[in-house]
C-alpha cells in the first residue's frame, strides 16, 4: 500500500509539473523552461541529500545516469515530435509506451502479479491512452501557422523513442539499490541537465528566462524532484510493473487542472479514462 500511495505521489508530482511546463509553453519554448528547471532540481536534490541516509555504490550511480539520459533524449524527442506532428497521435502513443515499456520488462524479468493486479494494469493502460488523447485547437493553429501536421515516418520515430525512453527511465531507475538514498537521483537529474543543455544549444534555444516563467521553471523543478523522490523509493518497496503503471497516470492530473484552472473542456474518452484510472489504482491497491 505504500508503494502505491508513493507511486499515486509521483504520478500526481509528474501532472502538475506538466500543468505548469504547458502554461509556461505557452509564452516561450518548452526546452527554454526545462533548461532551467532541470538544473534547479540539481540544487534541491544536493541541499537534500545530507538529510536522505543513503550510500553511493558504483552500480546506482550508473543507473541513476543512464536513467538521466534517457529523461533528457525522451523530453527532446517528445517536443520535436510535438513540433511536427498531430499532438491527437504523438500524445497518448508516447504514454501508452511509458506505462507499457515497464510492464512488459516486469514480466520478462520474472515479475508476476496477482490477476486483480493484472487487471489493475490492463485498465491503467487503457486509461493511459484515453486521458492523453488530445484535440488539435486554436492555439494549435495558431503555433503552427496553420500548417498542416502529419504523422510521418520521422515523427512516429520520435515518438515511439520518446514513449521508449522515457519508459526504460523508470527500468534504469528501478535497478538502483535503496541503500543510495538520493545519490541515483543526483545522477539522474545531472545527465538530464547535460542533455538538455546541449540540445538547447543546437536549437539555439539556450536563452534568459524572466518574470512568469522563470517562476513556473523553478516550480517544475521542486514538483519533479518530489515526483522523482517518491517514484525512487515506491520502486525500492514493489514490482516494476505495478509502480510504473501508476507513475504514468500522470496525464489524469494535468488533463483535471487544466479543467479546474484554465477552463478547458474535457472529452467523453479523457472523462472515460480518468474513471479507469481511479479504477486501476484501487484495484493494484487491492491486490
Amino acid at each position: 500500500m505504500t508503494a502505491v500511495l508513493l507511486a499515486l505521489v509521483a504520478a500526481l508530482g509528474y501532472g502538475v509539473s506538466d500543468f505548469y511546463g504547458g502554461v509556461a509553453a505557452r509564452k516561450v519554448t518548452a526546452l527554454r523552461v526545462v533548461i532551467y528547471s532541470y538544473p534547479f532540481s540539481v540544487l534541491l536534490v544536493l541541499l537534500l541529500l545530507p538529510f536522505v541516509d543513503g550510500t553511493p555504490d558504483a552500480a546506482s550511480i550508473g543507473w541513476g545516469l543512464a536513467a538521466g539520459v534517457a529523461s533528457g533524449v525522451a523530453v527532446w524527442w517528445f517536443y520535436a515530435a510535438l513540433a511536427s506532428g498531430p499532438m491527437a497521435v504523438v500524445s497518448p502513443l508516447t504514454a501508452v509506451l511509458v506505462a507499457g515499456v515497464p510492464v512488459l520488462v516486469g514480466l520478462v524479468i520474472g515479475e508476476r502479479p496477482g490477476l486483480l493486479a493484472f487487471i489493475g494494469i490492463a485498465f491503467a493502460l487503457v486509461a493511459v491512452l484515453l486521458v492523453s488523447r488530445e484535440s488539435p485547437d486554436a492555439v494549435t493553429e495558431e503555433i503552427t501557422g496553420g500548417r498542416e501536421l502529419r504523422f510521418t515516418k520521422k515523427v512516429a520515430l520520435l515518438t515511439v523513442g520518446s514513449g521508449l525512453a522515457f519508459g526504460f527511465m523508470f527500468v534504469f531507475l528501478h535497478q538502483t539499490a535503496a541503500s543510495s538514498g538520493l545519490w541515483p537521483l543526483l545522477a539522474q537529474r545531472g545527465a538530464a541537465t547535460g542533455v538538455v543543455w546541449v540540445t538547447a544549444l543546437s536549437a539555439s534555444q539556450f536563452k534568459r528566462l524572466r518574470g512568469e516563467p522563470l517562476r513556473l521553471a523553478c516550480y517544475i523543478g521542486v514538483l519533479d524532484v518530489i515526483a522523482n523522490i517518491a517514484l525512487l523509493h515506491a520502486f525500492h518497496g514493489s514490482l516494476l510493473s505495478l509502480v510504473s503503471v501508476i507513475g504514468s497516470l500522470y496525464p489524469a492530473a494535468t488533463v483535471l487542472l487544466a479543467m479546474v484552472l484554465l477552463g478547458e473542456r474535457v472529452g467523453r474518452q479523457q472523462q472515460v479514462g480518468m474513471v479507469l484510472a481511479l479504477v486501476s489504482v484501487a484495484l493494484i491497491a487491492a491486490a
